[in-house]
C-alpha cells in the first residue's frame, strides 16, 4: 500500500507545483497591464496617460498632400496639410540638409500650408500632429521629391556681392527669360537694410525688375539681398535655379551736379561743394539728357564709335580716357584730350559730359583724371539746364527720374 501512498504524495507536490506557476502567470500579466481590472475592451474607465492626455486611440486623421513617396511633385500649391475631428499642434517640413520651410496653420488648426515656394529637384520630409478634442495625439509622416524643371531663367544682378557703391545704385536683376508671374518672382527676392528703409521693386517691362528706396541710400547703409528663386514658376514650365545672398554697403555719398548752361560742374559730398569742374556738353542737335543718372561702369580707357549710337562714322575715338558709363544708349562722363578751349565756354560733344584730359589719361592732375579716381559705380550726376528730355528711367540705372509713386505702381 505504501507504493500508492507514494504515487499520491508525488500527485500533490505535482498540483501544488502547477499552481504556484499559474499564479506567476497571472502576476507577470497584471504587470504588463497595468492594472489589476482589464476591464471592457472600450476604453471607458482608463487613466489619463502622459501629459494629461486621454488613453486610447485619438480621433484626429492626419492628411498630408503629396502621398508620401510622390515625385515630380510641383514647387508651389501642392504641398498641404489638413485635419479632420481635431487640430493640428505641429507640422515641420525640411529639405534634405534640415532646412525648415516656413509656413502657418490656419483655420483655427485645420490646415498648414508653406508661405513659400519649394525648390526644385528637392526631397522633403513632413512630420505633422493633431490632437482631438479628447487632447489624445495623432501623428503622420510623409516624404516626396519635386519636379525637375527642362527649363530654367537665372537673373543678371547690380551691384556685385560684397561691393561698395554709391548712394545712387539700385539692385537691378536682368532675367534670361521673360517673367509672365512677376508677384511670384518679387516675392522671392527678400531685401534687408541696416539702418532699416522701405525698399520698393519696380517692373521695367518683363525682365528686369529694380529695387530702391524712396530716396537715396544713406552714407553707410548695409543691404542683403536674398534670391530666392530657385523653383520659383517665372513663366508657364520655366523656373528659377538660383538661391544666393548678395550683399552691398553704401559708400560716402556723392552728387555731382551739371549745369549744361552754364558749362561747369559741381561735385558735392553730403551735400557741400568739394569741386567745380568746366565741362563741355552736348551741342545742338546733340544735347545731353536731362536728369538724375548712376554711374555704371568705369572704364580707364574705351573706344568711342559713332555708329553704336546711330551716329554714323562722325567719329571714331580708339581711346577715350577716364570714362563711366551714365546710359545704356551710350551717354558717359568723360576725359576729352581733343576739345580745345570747349570747356567751360561752350557745348560741343555729341551727348556725353567731357572733361579736360590728356591723351593716355597719364596726368593724375588734369580735371578729368581728378573725378575719375574720386568716382565709384552708384555715384549719381544731375544733369540740368539742357535742352533734351529727361533721361528714361530705365536707360541705364536711373530709375530715380520716376516719382516713388509712379515707382511703387
Amino acid at each position: 500500500m505504501r507504493p500508492v501512498s507514494g504515487a499520491s504524495a508525488r500527485g500533490r507536490r505535482g498540483r501544488r507545483g502547477l499552481a504556484l506557476i499559474a499564479g506567476a502567470l497571472v502576476l507577470s500579466l497584471a504587470a504588463c497591464g497595468g492594472g489589476g481590472d482589464s476591464g471592457s475592451g472600450d476604453g471607458k474607465g482608463e487613466g489619463k496617460g502622459k501629459g494629461g492626455e486621454q488613453g486610447g486611440q485619438s480621433t484626429a486623421a492626419v492628411s498630408i498632400t503629396p502621398k508620401s513617396g510622390a515625385t515630380g511633385v510641383d514647387t508651389s500649391g501642392a504641398l498641404k496639410v489638413g485635419v479632420t475631428q481635431g487640430k493640428l499642434t505641429e507640422v515641420t517640413v525640411k529639405d534634405e540638409k534640415g532646412t525648415e520651410v516656413e509656413g502657418a496653420i490656419t483655420g483655427g488648426g485645420a490646415s498648414w500650408t508653406p508661405s513659400t515656394h519649394l525648390a526644385a529637384a528637392t526631397k522633403y520630409t513632413v512630420h505633422a500632429v493633431a490632437k482631438d478634442s479628447a487632447g489624445r495625439a495623432a501623428a503622420e509622416d510623409a516624404s516626396f521629391t519635386t519636379l525637375t524643371p527642362k527649363n530654367t531663367f537665372v537673373g543678371n544682378f547690380t551691384p556685385e556681392d560684397g561691393s561698395t557703391v554709391g548712394v545712387g545704385m539700385p539692385f537691378s536683376i536682368r532675367f534670361t527669360r521673360g517673367i509672365t508671374s512677376p508677384a511670384a518672382v518679387e516675392k522671392a527676392i527678400r531685401i534687408k537694410t541696416e539702418p532699416a528703409v522701405d525698399v520698393e521693386g519696380h517692373w521695367f517691362g518683363n525682365d528686369r525688375l529694380d529695387f530702391r528706396p524712396e530716396k537715396y541710400w544713406a552714407e553707410g547703409t548695409k543691404v542683403t539681398v536674398d534670391l530666392d528663386l530657385d523653383g520659383v514658376e517665372g513663366r508657364d514650365g520655366v523656373y528659377g535655379k538660383q538661391s544666393k545672398t548678395v550683399k552691398f554697403t553704401i559708400g560716402r555719398n556723392q552728387v555731382s551736379i551739371v549745369d549744361a548752361k552754364k558749362h561747369t560742374m559741381k561735385v558735392t559730398q553730403d551735400g557741400k561743394v568739394v569741386k567745380t569742374i568746366p565741362v563741355t556738353t552736348g551741342k545742338p542737335g546733340y544735347d545731353t539728357w536731362n536728369g538724375q543718372m548712376v554711374m555704371r561702369e568705369r572704364l580707364t580707357v574705351t573706344r568711342m564709335n559713332g555708329e553704336t549710337v546711330g551716329y554714323g562714322g562722325e567719329y571714331d575715338i580708339k581711346d577715350v580716357p577716364h570714362a563711366i558709363r551714365l546710359t545704356d544708349s551710350g551717354t558717359f562722363i568723360h576725359g576729352n584730350y581733343w576739345g580745345g578751349d570747349a570747356f567751360g565756354n561752350y557745348n560741343a560733344s555729341h551727348g556725353c559730359v567731357g572733361l579736360r584730359d590728356v591723351r593716355g589719361g597719364y596726368d593724375s592732375s588734369v580735371p578729368a583724371a581728378w573725378f575719375f579716381n574720386h568716382s565709384m559705380s552708384g555715384d549719381v550726376v544731375v544733369v540740368k539746364n539742357s535742352h533734351d528730355a529727361t533721361v528714361a528711367p530705365d536707360n541705364g540705372l536711373n530709375g530715380w527720374n520716376m516719382s516713388w509713386a509712379d515707382w511703387k505702381k
